[in-house]
């Protein structure tokens, strides 16, 4: 144990030696490896902040949610022009599924519609996102409040003038005033102010509006104001199985069941849409893991050039210390004392090389989180693999040059060096 401590100690002076008496060639040939651990490092840590702010974005939504509509998420074989002509789902068929569907947690009804403007008093905040839904859209979107609650089923069912407002909504309306009880205006009519999302901030990834700039009303309200069939409005049946009930059984009774409600024969192709949210955040993750395997390839090829200057490097601090390694051969120091030292000087090379940039990852990530609306994430386990990986490096580029210096003869290399 002694004799590597020894070793190790060694190494590091010869390495930090080979800096100060060769400044330029050290620092050309770390480059690459610190070229490559930044490449790696700052990939996979942007992609884990990325990864981490979508997650945080979607996680408001149950991944098992499904979106049943006339219009479909993903790829479709059914073209544009036919969804346009698919009938939109229906409040009676919202409670048909609510009622006849086994599996099923919860079941909301909401409307996708236009922006608007929202007015108390004198001050008015336009481009405001409206979500006409029913009382259990706050279980299924999970929403968190700042102050006050949602509406609940019996507000929701006789449609009461009552609204909840998103945090943003609240500040450019109210300042510093407690909204709770105030009367906002909204379509042209009045509404209690019931409930205060508290602050999500900017969102990457929303499937639907931003809840800061969003407000919520009972969607029975919205029903008795313009009637089933406003062009102004979309409606979405949004469904959240059970933890324990399968996707796939869930969505094939609503799709069973919503034929036979429709009336549709058989051959003739469903004219809605089950689309589960899993499979959207699925694709997201693929995206992200394409990203990760990019990102290696590319900086793969600066790993490799560091290597092959370090390996270089080594090579010439063999040439340069030929006579020292016979004197200390002659000296009874064995082989495998030898090829040890010149293979922990390129491993301690190359970690040096390593934590140089991981440290410029560090101040980019701080530099980057200041400064955006983003949290830049550099994880322990990302500094843990660019050391591991810079060690490695060194281990693959030493070996040759530390092999070829633990067999010199002795008497040659004395000789050489004189």
């Amino acid at each position: 144990m002694l004799l590597y401590i020894r070793l190790i100690k060694e190494s590091f002076a010869f390495a930090m030696n080979a800096l100060r008496n060769n400044k330029l060639r050290t620092m050309l040939s770390l480059l690459g490896v610190t070229i490559g651990i930044f490449s790696i490092i700052a990939v996979l840590a942007a992609v884990d902040s990325l990864d981490k702010k979508i997650q945080s974005d979607i996680s408001g939504l149950d991944n098992r949610s499904m979106f049943l509509f006339k219009y479909c998420f993903g790829p479709s074989d059914v073209p544009d022009w036919k969804m346009d002509q698919f009938p939109d789902v229906t409040y009676d068929e919202y409670t048909f599924i609510k009622n006849n569907v086994d599996g099923v947690e919860n079941v909301c009804f909401q409307y996708f519609t236009g922006n608007e403007n929202v007015k108390f008093e004198e001050k008015t905040v336009s481009l405001v996102s409206v979500k006409p839904c029913t009382y259990e859209f706050v279980d299924i979107e999970k929403l968190e409040f700042e102050d006050g609650r949602f509406f609940n089923e019996q507000e929701s069912n006789s449609g009461r003038n009552c609204i909840v407002i998103g945090h943003e909504i609240a500040e450019g309306l109210f300042g510093t005033r407690n909204p709770i009880n105030k009367e906002i205006r909204l379509y042209g009519q009045r509404f209690v102010v019931i409930g205060v999302l508290k602050k999500v901030g900017e969102r990457m990834i929303s499937f639907g509006s931003n809840p800061d700039t969003t407000v919520y009303l009972p969607l029975n309200k919205v029903r008795t104001m313009f009637g089933e069939n406003s062009n102004w409005f979309t409606p979405i049946i949004v469904i959240k199985p059970n933890e324990t009930a399968d996707l796939e059984d869930v969505k094939g009774e609503i799709q069973q069941k919503l034929r036979l409600k429709r009336g549709l024969k058989y051959g003739q192709i469903d004219n809605f849409f089950v689309n589960i949210l899993k499979g959207a955040t699925d694709q997201i993750q693929a995206f992200i893991g394409s990203l990760k395997v990019g990102g290696w390839i590319i900086s793969g090829f600066s790993l490799l050039v560091g290597g092959f200057g370090i390996a270089n490097i080594m090579f010439v601090s063999v040439k340069e210390r030929t006579n020292l390694i016979g004197i200390q051969k002659s000296l009874g120091a064995k082989n495998k004392f030898i090829l040890f030292q010149f293979l922990f000087e390129a491993i301690i090379l190359c970690v040096i090389g390593g934590a140089i940039g991981l440290l410029l990852v560090w101040i980019i990530a701080v530099i980057l989180t200041n400064a955006l609306d983003f949290e830049f994430v550099l994880s322990f386990s990302n500094i843990l693999l660019g050391t591991s990986l810079a060690a490695a490096i060194g281990l693959i580029s030493g070996i040759l040059p530390a092999i070829s210096a633990s067999k010199l003869d002795p008497v040659e290399a004395i000789r050489s060096g004189m």
